[in-house]
């Protein structure tokens, strides 16, 4: 199944290389990848999308969440559907 994710995370040096080794860690192939400044400019927002079950999914979110450079992680499908 295709998800999509957004992530906050603080706009350093190697901040999207930690989360996209998280990702090809556990075996997930990022499909694509987005990063975009905000409105602060410390914080930049990634946007990606790869294909995993439900499963691996909260599995990631979970993980992505405790990467020291993450603000914060969403996966707006859950969002909409609650």
């Amino acid at each position: 199944m295709n998800h999509t994710l957004s992530i906050l995370l603080q706009n350093e040096a190697g901040a999207l290389v930690r989360v996209a080794g998280l990702f090809a860690a556990r075996g997930y192939n990022i499909d694509t990848l987005t990063v975009a400044a905000t409105h602060d400019p410390a914080v930049s927002r990634l946007t990606l999308s790869l294909q995993c079950d439900d499963a691996g999914v909260a599995q990631l979110l979970q993980q992505t969440s405790k990467l020291v450079d993450v603000l914060q992680v969403a996966h707006p499908a859950t969002a909409l559907a609650a």
